[in-house]
This record gives structure tokens, C-alpha cells and sequence, in this order.
């Protein structure tokens, strides 16, 4: 069964870090990036930051270029978001989703409608 589980959210004070981690298990076959998306309720879900199935390849949005970080571990079980010099508009359900690409060095996060598999989402509330 393919699964996402993430952790690591909570409080933080502008101006600081929290690393959240995306559980990636049941993947056994093919190749899947893996991507970050938030939401703020309200408001349409986002993409933040997206890696490919090897890992040497990431994108980001604009929003969070510079402080945001993904990658992923060796035996690509685990997918990290290090997120730096946090503002309050970083506040919301962080998820992170994968979504089929034919080769592993594919950086392929195409939208909320174009992943096929969810975690249920951490919440990051940036305040002070």
C-alpha cells in the first residue's frame, strides 16, 4: 500500500526553522517525485517545492526560493522540507504528494489535480 505520512510541523517564531519530513513507504516500482504543497483555509492548495524519484533534481516556488530546502535520503524513504527564515504567510497545512513520472530524474509536481497520492498534512504556524 502506497503511503505518505509527514511530520515535524508546529510553532516557530518569525525568523526561524522547522524541518518537516515526508514518510514515503509502498513505492516500489517506477519512478515518483515527490512534492510539498500548503494550504491556507480558504484558499487553493499550493505547490512549494518538488524533487525527482533520484533525488539530484528540485524546483520551487517563487515564494519560498532561498529559503526552503527539499531532498530526500538515500533509501528514499523519507523526502525533508527544511524550511528557513520563516514568515507568517508560511502558516498552513503543509502536505507533501507523489506523482508518476517515467524517469527518475524527472522533477514532476504538475499541480494538486495531477498528484495521485496525499499525506494527511502537518500544520506549520509561523507567529510569534
Amino acid at each position: 500500500q502506497r503511503q505518505l505520512v509527514e511530520s515535524g510541523g508546529g510553532l516557530v517564531q518569525p525568523g526561524g526553522s522547522l524541518r518537516l519530513s515526508c514518510a514515503v513507504s509502498g513505492f516500489t516500482s517506477g519512478y515518483y517525485s515527490i512534492g510539498w504543497f500548503r494550504q491556507v483555509p480558504g484558499k487553493e492548495r499550493e505547490g512549494v517545492a518538488c524533487i525527482s524519484s533520484r533525488g539530484g533534481n528540485t524546483g520551487y516556488a517563487d515564494s519560498v526560493k532561498g529559503r526552503f530546502t527539499i531532498s530526500r535520503d538515500n533509501a528514499k524513504t523519507t523526502v525533508y522540507l527544511q524550511m528557513n527564515s520563516l514568515k507568517p504567510e508560511d502558516t498552513a497545512v503543509y502536505y507533501c504528494a507523489a506523482a508518476a513520472t517515467r524517469i527518475g530524474t524527472a522533477v514532476y509536481c504538475p499541480g494538486p489535480s495531477g498528484m495521485a497520492y496525499w499525506g494527511e498534512g502537518t500544520l506549520v504556524t509561523v507567529s510569534s
